[in-house]
């Protein structure tokens, strides 16, 4: 029965009469060779079928099957996407035999100057904390350390109410490091909104409301949900993404088109998804000249209320001018947010250059003229092309 799928198939014949007969097992004669008890934790593992993801480097682990060359270069590349090169592992030939042979090898040699056959296994021992680092189930110990008595005092003091701030600028910053096209650094900003997640799953699974199982369950399922073309494509007809998200809103009984939208929301993408939402179910103009025509008609009445002196008004005529650039944004496919801070990050490279060129004058900004700082604004510009 062991490692051995011609009996499977066989078994799996109805019509075929099937007696299996016991016998010592390989597996005893391997423990003892290697001196490890399997209770501590054990996967065997088919060599020549098995994947990387399911490894579970806390246990004993054992690839049987390793039967050429290939296949223990299959094991050694899987094996060095999570451990270094360095990595001692142990090769077992003929098991409990006279034939018996075991070598202490690193990682990197198992598919060097070796024999290897149909009674070769390799064993990789229980791997320490320090080289899981890269682990998602390492990143969860070591949350939930940080939130627990004796852990770090800010960690342990953080609320969800508290952490709001955080998340925004995580956010932010991993926008930054898009625009730079900075890898490292969209790595290290994926993480800081990855630390905000696990923060927020410790807190709930603290307070004995949510864990983050339950938050990978609910995206999980979401996907799975509403991508039916790939992980349902037999079961009928497939609907579109808006029509699932329907559904899912309908079985949570939310009261209108609008609900869903986060209130945190900056103002700006608010207005983008407020509109997105309206035009989803018509509530939209059929022509962008026509939003173009409301604009010059929000701008006339900002200049009226300026003309006026009605403080108030002139906010209030502001923010329909916003709310109409962000419904333009929208017909153009433009997420107004993101092109504002593309505009913001361009005013903030041009005017430190202008602070530059001052500088190197020995000058200070408040001394040049208005002509002088758009000559080198001009200047940033120009380098910018």
């Amino acid at each position: 029965m062991l490692a051995e799928k011609t009996v499977q198939l066989l078994l799996e014949q109805d019509e075929t009469e099937v007696t299996v007969s016991g016998g010592q097992s390989y597996l005893d004669a391997l423990f003892t060779s290697l001196q490890i008890d399997p209770i501590d934790g054990f996967q065997f593992v088919d060599a020549t079928n098995f994947k990387r993801s399911e490894l579970n480097y806390r246990q004993h682990i054992v690839f049987c099957q390793v039967y050429d060359a290939f296949v223990a270069s299959d094991v050694k590349l899987a094996l060095l996407e999570d451990l270094p090169a360095d990595y001692k592992v142990t090769v077992v030939e003929a098991a409990g035999s006279a034939s018996e042979k075991i070598r202490h090898i690193p990682i990197a040699d198992l598919d060097r100057n070796m024999e290897v056959g149909n009674l070769t296994s390799v064993y990789i021992p229980p791997v320490p904390d320090a080289l899981l680092h890269h682990t998602f189930s390492r990143l969860r110990e070591v949350i939930h350390t940080l939130r627990a008595p004796g852990g770090c005092p800010w960690d342990r003091a953080q609320t969800h109410e508290s952490l709001k701030e955080y998340a925004i600028e995580e956010v932010y910053e991993l926008m930054d490091a898009i625009d730079q096209q900075d890898d490292a650094g969209m790595v290290e900003e994926l993480g800081d909104i990855l630390l905000q997640v696990m923060l927020h799953s410790q807190i709930g699974e603290d307070d004995g409301y949510f864990s983050i199982d339950d938050v990978i369950k609910s995206i999980t399922d979401k996907m799975i949900h509403r991508h039916p073309h790939v992980f349902a494509p037999d079961e009928g007809e497939n609907k579109d993404w808006d029509t699932l998200k329907r559904e899912e809103k309908d079985k949570q009984a939310r009261p209108s088109v609008l609900s869903g939208i986060s209130k945190s929301l900056p103002a700006l993408s608010k207005a983008y998804q407020l509109q997105n939402k309206a035009a989803k179910v018509g509530f939209d103009w059929e022509d962008v000249t026509a939003i173009w025509n409301k604009l010059k008609e929000e701008i006339a009445e900002v200049q009226e209320a300026i003309a006026e002196k009605d403080s108030r008004e002139i906010e209030k005529e502001f923010g329909d001018v916003l709310f109409v650039m962000a419904n333009l944004t929208r017909h153009y496919q433009i997420n107004p947010e993101i092109a504002l801070h593309t505009s913001n990050r361009k005013f903030i490279s041009r005017f430190l250059h202008i602070e530059k060129r001052m500088n190197e004058q020995g000058r200070k900004l408040a001394d040049a003229s208005l002509e002088e700082m758009d000559y080198y604004w001009d200047e940033a510009k120009e380098m910018e092309e």
